[in-house]
């Protein structure tokens, strides 16, 4: 399998990041188990000039854990990644591996915690050990002007990292937050199976998000 390269090296962390031991002990296991899988902290993916950035929680285990490329390969990159057709953000066809055509037009996707997480539950504090590199990547995009938070975990995280109070910036969905710097936050709940499944999220409310962020750049 060939894995994505980012489009914002220079803003990632090492392949064997050593910062949080029980995601580190976690992917050794992988690494033994699964020989052929990405296996690392996952990389940005999309448009290093994007104007719009989606933050994510963390990789899944079948998903981008095992591809190498965010929401690559699970139920959730399904409909984030046909939301983006939709609203003209991608070109290519998504086929659920790095090698298919897929890019990202005017988008990039990250993660609020890079390495991928038992139960995909991170901990508050391997949260915090994260955010640097969220910090990071978010001030190397400056031509992005709008962020999606995709769940509360990725919206409290964005907030920080942005500069903002979180008793100001309460998560919802569709809740709009405007960040000191004048950037926006819009949060959305997180397009995983559960939530489509239980009708938290349908693809309407998805859509909405992304609509409201194109209304926000047409000003």
């Amino acid at each position: 399998m060939n894995f994505a390269p980012s489009p914002i090296p220079a803003t990632e962390p090492p392949r064997d990041c050593p910062l949080c031991p029980r995601l580190v002990a976690f992917r050794d296991e992988l690494r033994v188990e699964y020989p052929d899988w990405w296996n690392a902290p996952v990389n940005a993916f999309g448009d290093a000039d994007a104007w719009l950035g989606i933050i994510g929680l963390a990789p899944g285990k079948h998903g981008a854990n095992r591809t190498g490329r965010p929401f690559t390969g699970d139920y959730a990159g399904d409909l984030l990644f046909a939301t983006l057709a939709k609203f003209g953000l991608s070109t290519g066809t998504y086929q659920a591996t790095p090698e298919d055509d897929l890019a990202l037009n005017g988008a990039i996707i990250i993660n609020a915690v890079k390495c991928l997480p038992p139960q995909n539950k991170p901990t508050p504090e391997e949260i915090r050990t994260c955010r640097p590199f969220l910090e990071n990547q978010i001030g190397a995009l400056s031509n992005v002007r709008t962020f999606i938070a995709l769940g509360q975990i990725a919206h409290q995280s964005a907030v920080k990292a942005l500069g903002g109070r979180l008793p100001k910036a309460k998560f919802g969905h569709l809740a709009e937050h405007r960040m000191p710097d004048g950037r926006v936050l819009i949060d959305s709940y997180h397009c995983s199976r559960y939530n489509t499944n239980t009708g938290r999220l349908t693809a309407e409310m998805f859509e909405a998000v992304f609509a409201r962020a194109l209304a926000l750049r047409e000003g």
